[in-house]
């Protein structure tokens, strides 16, 4: 039984999801240093470049090759620039099942972004993976998640009560830990299906693959920091998942 997801490039009408790289590192230290990302997820703060130099060089490609999920550096097709991450984690190969993390830099939000490439990665999941269940967790105050799930079809199952911890800012301009519930959404292959007609933003509706070595994957149908078990967040670190 395949463990590991393989090296793969996404491709929409107007973002690349890709492994990242060495030359990601600047603006990765730039977008994890943004207040919303502090405050969502449990990255380090503050977010130094050797924090992004280890995680564009090393700890985002151990993901994928030791079978915790696979991360993707999301950039917009035209410029280059980075937009966001998306990262599969907390696979569970026996039942075909993963969660998803994202976030997105200030500057690309309210684009869409965030639902196109994370709608991306659950057909390329479903359809040429052969999984059964993406899983996302938004924290309960965080609107901005909530919309994306709901935008590319996932359902609410319920509520995790004080499962997580999110940060505040504090009068003098520190952060301080406070708890929050998490709700549960998840999307099978037939959300998918039954929801084939979305347009999502700017008329996107589909993905492209291919992997490294040149093979390629096109539209088609389904096909026949933490350890393993360990929940981490969007950046790797254990515990919970990102908030946008």
């Amino acid at each position: 039984m395949t463990t590991t997801f393989p090296d793969v490039t996404i491709s929409t009408d107007r973002l690349v999801l890709r492994p990242f790289e060495e030359e990601d590192v600047t603006a990765l230290a730039e977008m994890m240093n943004d207040e919303h990302i502090t405050a969502w997820t449990s990255a380090p703060h503050p977010y130094t470049q050797a924090d992004a130099y280890a995680w564009a060089t090393r700890d985002s490609h151990t993901e994928r090759a030791e079978g915790r999920g696979i991360v993707f550096a999301v950039t917009e097709f035209l410029t280059q620039r980075l937009v966001g991450i998306v990262h599969l984690r907390n696979t569970n190969w026996r039942t075909r099942a993963t969660e998803v993390g994202y976030v997105t830099a200030p500057w690309a939000r309210g684009e869409g972004y965030a639902s196109e490439s994370v709608l991306a990665v659950a057909q390329w999941l479903f359809r040429e993976q052969a999984f059964e269940r993406l899983e996302l967790r938004t924290a309960a105050d965080n609107t901005a998640s909530q919309q994306v799930a709901q935008k590319i079809g996932c359902i609410s199952e319920g509520v995790l009560r004080n499962a997580w911890t999110v940060r505040t800012q504090t009068a003098d301009g520190g952060w301080a830990d406070t708890r929050t519930d998490l709700i549960v959404w998840s999307l099978l292959p037939e959300d998918l299906d039954e929801g084939d007609d979305y347009d999502g933003y700017d008329g996107y509706g589909s993905y492209e693959s291919h992997d490294t070595h040149g093979g390629h994957g096109g539209h088609g149908g389904r096909p026949g920091g933490a350890v393993a078990g360990q929940r981490s967040d969007a950046h790797g670190h254990p515990v919970g998942a990102d908030r946008k």
